[in-house]
């Protein structure tokens, strides 16, 4: 993957493809920030890739479980949620701290915790084009120099 990736998503099915086609290139230890507002697409994207690598996972947002993992036979992905996170003692508590070390992470709403992010990431931007509910436009770019 380049370093500034660009994709146009004209549905739902569209944003799942682009991340099924991201975790083509994931491996253990990445980690994946989702940034969007509400409705944007950050599921889609997480429920495509998730599938990509696991593909008999339910994949839901994990709006207020914190965290859903989802293990498959050759990879594991946790998938965070951390809208309502507070500070650094609530990712503590739910474990963040230690899971993103064990597996793939792709974590909703990263722009809430960005004291907690790992330098070594891939920053997902989705937003809406704004003309039509259907459009997305994604972006996702390397941080740092080890990816």
């Amino acid at each position: 993957m380049n370093n500034l990736v660009e994709y146009v998503s004209y549905s739902e099915a569209d944003t799942e493809s682009i991340g099924a086609k991201c975790a083509e290139c994931a491996s253990n230890g990445d980690f994946f920030a989702l940034y969007g507002d509400l409705g944007a697409g950050k599921t889609a994207f997480a429920r495509g890739f998730t599938h990509a690598l696991v593909p008999d996972a339910h994949v839901t947002s994990p709006s207020y479980a914190i965290i859903n993992t989802y293990r498959g036979k050759t990879a594991v992905v946790n998938h965070f949620d951390v809208y309502r996170i507070k500070g650094e003692d609530d990712l503590e508590s739910c474990g963040f701290f230690d899971l993103i070390s064990d597996g793939i992470t792709l974590c909703e709403w990263s722009d809430n915790i960005p004291f907690a992010l790992p330098s070594e990431r891939y920053d997902v931007k989705i937003s809406k084009d704004g003309s039509t509910d259907n459009i997305r436009h994604i972006t996702i770019e390397k941080t740092g120099d080890r990816l």
